[in-house]
């Protein structure tokens, strides 16, 4: 049932330092506020099922706080969850109310899909590993085809022969036999040993991060050993006959580094490297050579590393970049010399060194600020770019490099990220994409200086890139900073007089880039005459390291008012108008959503808060709650009263006020990085306090965790959240026409 309170009880704070005076004590308060939330409204049986629990109060820094958790209603069930499912009912019977609408989007989402397809075939030793899809099956199947004779040279104009007389395709691993029974699945690691004969795969069934890791013959699919348990999915083989991963604490931080040897009992696992320091975490990846295995340690604004010679693992790990404050690097290998990218202070925006084997404490800057090949993914104007660059021979004093060969893109903005290629041949490649061009795999001959391309994937339902239009904008900011703007629609549908409905995505933290990528679904919205756009905010990396470091910490307010000058400049320029203005984000984009809710709530007429990151404070007080610890150096610690009170002024639980919001949807599930009470929390609070009566939904998944759903779920969440957009925006019309 949904409670009422008063707002200046709840948020009574004494910051004198002392318990409040007269009869009115701490404990008095909360036993005022607990009996004012038994109260109940007379409401339907459909009412929401979040409420309020008792409230506690803590003291810090001279001030009084009164602290309330949400109370779930309960449900039954083995796992001991205490959401209540009458929050789901609710948001499905008593606003969306346009089934037939949403089974239209998800037919049409889906029909857009090529399910009998396979991925771009990637060599490796003697053969070709690709992934399947089948029509009707929701999940991929692993396989593998013998290279013929006459292709042992690799080349770009490779192509994996499929007919009659063709090397027999294996199956390694059939995703949909092992997804069978859950309700989730996920593979996170899958990984080939180095003579071809082994599989290594880490599988995820709750959604949870926490995965199994299974090794299995690669022709026979026999289990080897028993399953590793409770591990990440960084997994590296070290050898033919040993693996390495990285396993968590209690706060599921990754913490451990072990070796494990096939045939051995993992309780006898070695451990080679324990971080003791809550504020690290560790990765783990190996070279493309598959000579050396890189342990990396890092916190916010720093990252050092180790490394594992496969062929000595008995050596253990060995510092190849020191652990000093500030300084961020990354490593990879190439015959003798390791090749480090390295990020200081005084070096923003990074440079690549390189160091020999046998010492690594002599390094050599190839690249300074600002096989035979050196391959540079670099950004201008937060666009990327790639650049390569020729090397001497192995063995070859390698002081500096010549001016490097950058890849052509036909699309003004894009995405392109690196596949796994062959280590030995002079073939890259790499992933490409942009808002109106579907995944693209291509392999870029680096001498000849050509690109082909291999696969691209099928987009089906008539679907034609040249009639939408991509446009990078700029944004003023209130400090004058330009914020890019990254936006695709179809021309032949917008009018761009205001009235075209439009939706803002943003993120804007951890230095992440938000790149403008192509997503098929999104087609749903375009198709129907939308506008998306992409607000690239300060807190990512889109526009450099300087970029982050002015969206973070004690500048975090940048990320929310560059994302509302992004809007006023998108509504000024006739893009849309506020009555057509929705606007998305995810975990710490929900954090975004929920600051820029609290501060211009009038400027929206609806917003998506995907699992949000909503308790800044109370997050970052509890040790005990996973990313904690880590993420100080990305939001503040508030144990210290400047990042205390400067935290307090954006929090989105912390600042919900008694005025009007726009529509609204939240939603949550089973996962470590933002837990399910923080945006349940949000909603109770913004249905106690806000004064209108606009949609507030709350979308609670109990079998996905921060990724969303696998599968065709996936899909189903997609059409789910745009019939909100449809029907927030009031796009009645396009409902109705298809519900008839």
């Amino acid at each position: 049932m949904s409670l009422r309170r008063e707002t200046s009880s709840l948020e009574r704070q004494d910051r004198l330092g002392e318990e409040p005076s007269g009869s009115l004590t701490v404990e008095s308060l909360i036993c005022r506020l607990s009996a004012k939330m038994l109260l109940r409204r007379e409401t339907s049986s459909l009412e929401p099922g979040v409420t309020w629990a008792k409230p506690t109060a803590t003291k810090l820094h001279q001030l009084w706080s009164i602290f309330i958790k949400p109370g779930l209603a309960r449900k039954r069930n083995t796992r001991g969850i205490t959401l209540e499912t009458s929050e789901n009912i609710f948001h499905i019977f008593n606003y969306l109310g346009s089934k037939n609408f949403q089974g239209k989007l998800f037919a049409e989402i889906r029909g857009r899909i090529k399910e009998d397809d396979i991925s771009a075939p990637l060599r490796k030793g003697r053969y070709y590993y690709y992934k399947k899809t089948l029509e009707g099956k929701e999940y991929v199947q692993y396989c593998r085809r013998l290279i013929s004779e006459n292709q042992k040279v690799p080349s770009v104009y490779d192509t994996m022969p499929t007919g009659p007389e063709a090397p027999q395709e294996h199956i390694i691993l059939d995703e949909n036999i092992k997804a069978q029974n859950h309700q989730y699945y996920s593979i996170g690691a899958f990984q080939v040993s180095p003579n071809n004969k082994l599989v290594a795969y880490a599988e995820d069934t709750k959604g949870n991060e926490i995965y199994t890791v299974y090794v299995i013959d690669a022709e026979t699919q026999t289990p080897i050993g028993e399953p590793l348990l409770g591990v990440t999915s960084y997994l590296e083989w070290a050898g033919d006959d040993a693996l390495v991963y990285i396993t968590m604490d209690e706060i599921l931080r990754p913490d451990k580094v072990w070796l494990h040897v096939l045939g051995t009992e993992q309780s006898n696992d070695t451990c080679l490297y324990v971080e003791k320091d809550d504020t690290f975490s560790l990765d783990l990846h190996a070279s493309e050579s598959k000579q050396y295995l890189f342990v990396a340690s890092e916190s916010k604004n720093t990252r050092f590393n180790f490394y594992l010679d496969v062929l000595k693992p008995e050596e253990g790990l060995k510092i190849l970049t020191p652990r000093v404050d500030g300084i961020d690097t990354t490593v990879s290998h190439r015959g003798d010399h390791f090749f480090i990218k390295r990020r200081s202070d005084q070096v923003f925006n990074s440079e690549v060194v390189v160091c020999p084997v046998d010492n690594t404490s002599s390094a050599t800057v190839l690249l300074p600020h600002r096989e035979d090949h050196l391959v540079a993914y670099e950004r201008e104007n937060g666009v990327q770019k790639i650049t390569v660059h020729h090397l001497p021979p192995i063995g070859e004093s390698l002081k500096s490099l010549q001016e490097g060969q950058t890849v052509p893109f036909i699309d003004p903005i894009y995405s392109v990220y690196s596949s796994q290629s062959e280590f030995s041949s002079s073939i890259l490649r790499f992933s490409y994409s942009s808002l109106k061009t579907p995944p693209s795999v291509y392999d870029y001959d680096m001498k000849a200086g050509i690109s082909v391309l291999k696969k691209i994937d099928s987009v089906l339902g008539g679907f034609d890139g040249t009639r939408y239009v991509t446009e990078r904008k700029w944004a003023p900011a209130l400090d004058g900073t330009l914020i890019p703007i990254s936006i695709v629609y179809r021309k032949d549908l917008v009018k761009l007089d205001g009235s075209d409905p439009l939706l803002l995505y943003g993120y804007g933290s951890y230095e992440a880039c938000i790149e403008p990528g192509f997503k098929s679904s999104r087609l749903s919205l375009l198709d129907r005459g939308f506008i998306y756009a992409i607000a690239h905010i300060r807190g990512g990396g889109e526009m450099g390291r300087q970029w982050y470091e002015n969206g973070k910490l004690l500048k975090k307010k940048n990320t929310f008012t560059d994302f509302i000058a992004s809007a006023e400049y998108l509504i000024e320029n006739k893009f849309c108008s506020t009555e057509k203005l929705c606007i998305d984000g995810r975990s710490a984009g929900g954090l975004l959503i929920g600051a820029v809710l609290n501060m211009r709530p009038n400027l929206f007429k609806a917003a998506i808060a995907g699992v949000p990151f909503v308790d800044v404070v109370t997050t970052m007080l509890d040790p005990t709650i996973p990313l904690t610890t880590s993420e100080r150096e990305e939001w503040g610690d508030p144990r210290k009263e400047e990042f205390y009170f400067y935290m307090k002024t954006y929090s989105p639980v912390d600042n919900v006020k008694a005025q009007s919001y726009p529509h609204i949807l939240v939603t949550a599930g089973l996962n470590p990085r933002v837990m399910y009470s923080e945006p349940a929390k949000f909603v109770a609070k913004l249905r106690d306090i806000k004064t209108d009566d606009n949609i507030l939904l709350f979308k609670c998944e109990l079998g996905a965790g921060h990724f969303s759903k696998s599968g065709f779920e996936k899909l189903q969440e997609d059409a789910f959240i745009y019939t909100f957009i449809f029907k927030a925006l009031n796009l009645t019309s396009v409902i109705e026409s298809s519900d008839a």
